[in-house]
């Protein structure tokens, strides 16, 4: 391991709210990058949660905190000073209020021409829904995700997660770091984009593919793998598991490791096409076989025989499996008020700048004197900021 991070040397201004655009600066924060989170005094937290709550406290961590008025003219001119030393911005208001603002690309641009400036909207900076509202379910039913989940002859469901939220972050922030790469050649900054419309629908990939390349509608399955069988969820004597066999070669395999070999010569059963003419005789199949086992004895089986399966956990079972221990993707660290606190740490690692959880989700405006000092401003100039109500300091 190094002594440096791979993005330290990478100041951002962190002005985003809710999910996709935190999700987005989290990226960059946890491998090294600089970032002052900028809230506004007289505000909530820009979130619907509670502050020390898991959630947020997820969200926010290798950041510093600084409120600032953007309302007023003085705090939307302490900004700019910000901006003039500032490699990235991330924003996700919707597209017209960094414009009434002042804020908008095309004007701090000028002030620093290097500045790679990052927006994540519901639908898009322009385009026919540019000023609606836009939020994570319905991004999910508008970009199809939530038409091919839910049970065969259910009503469409929406998935357990913010999918549309986390993948636009998570999207937003490839573009940033493509954009740093590329000011290395040009100099300039650029204006990176994404929306959770176009995130969600990237998400779909094959499902989304299988409409504009093969003219396909994808219903919804269940469990079920929208193509392959067999490969589901079934029934154990004490519970469930995840088996996939779509494979000629894999459900030959699990047809001997459930003891039935016969099953794979059964007339509809032989080929793949053939299973998935007949998925509902397959999966009835072989329920009654998995039933007669718990969950544990399947598991250890059909891995063994070289058929992927695993348990369906709840998260407490997820944090304990013996694996998810070992990839050391639940990582410490100290919270000020909540004092050692477990996050989730990211899901790549690097073997000589690895990802670092370095401090903990700040108070509102912890760093605000810090901050402005660095930036040139001495203690009397912040009290009086503070007194004005543009800044706030430490809540």
């Amino acid at each position: 391991m190094t002594d440096y991070l791979p993005l330290d040397h990478l100041r951002v201004i962190d002005l985003s709210r809710l999910r996709a655009g935190p999700t987005c600066v989290r990226q960059l924060a946890d491998w090294g990058a600089q970032v002052i989170k900028v809230e506004g005094p007289g505000e909530g937290d820009g979130y619907g949660g509670n502050r020390l709550g898991p959630d947020f406290q997820n969200l926010h961590r290798n950041k510093r905190s600084l409120t600032l008025n953007l309302k007023e003219a003085e705090g939307r001119a302490i900004l700019l000073r910000l901006v003039e030393q500032s490699d990235i911005l991330v924003e996700n208001y919707r597209p017209g209020v960094k414009d009434r603002l002042g804020i908008d690309y095309e004007t701090l641009s000028k002030i620093n021409p290097r500045l790679i400036y990052a927006s994540i909207s519901g639908f898009g900076q322009d385009g026919p829904y540019r000023d609606r509202p836009g939020v994570d379910q319905i991004a999910q039913g508008m970009g199809g995700l939530m038409a091919i989940t839910g049970d065969e002859d259910g009503e469409p469901m929406r998935v357990g997660i913010a999918v549309a939220d986390v993948s636009a972050g998570v999207f937003t922030a490839m573009g940033i770091l493509v954009a740093v790469i590329e000011r290395e050649r040009s100099g300039k900054g650029q204006w990176v984009q994404s929306s959770l419309l176009e995130s969600q629908i990237a998400m779909l990939d094959f499902q989304a593919a299988r409409w504009l390349l093969a003219g396909e509608i994808p219903p919804r399955t269940g469990n079920d793998h929208p193509t392959g069988v067999p490969s589901s969820a079934y029934p154990t004597a004490d519970g469930h598991i995840n088996v996939a066999a779509a494979a000629d070669y894999v459900w030959t395999r699990l047809c001997s490791a459930i003891g039935s070999p016969e099953l794979a010569e059964r007339p509809g059963f032989e080929t793949s096409a053939g299973r998935r003419k007949n998925r509902h005789a397959v999966n009835d199949a072989l329920a009654t076989i998995f039933r007669t086992r718990t969950s544990a004895e399947w598991v250890e089986a059909l891995n063994a025989a070289g058929v992927p399966a695993g348990p369906i956990y709840t998260m407490d079972q997820v944090f304990a499996d013996p694996q998810v221990r070992h990839t050391g993707i639940a990582q410490d660290v100290v919270h000020r008020t909540r004092g050692p606190q477990t996050l989730v740490g990211q899901a790549v690692s690097l073997s000589r700048t690895p990802s670092r959880l370095r401090s903990a989700t700040p108070d509102k405006g912890e760093h605000s004197r810090e901050i402005l000092i660095e930036y040139g401003f001495n203690d009397a100039a912040i009290d009086d900021l503070a007194k004005r109500g543009v800044i706030s300091i430490d809540g």
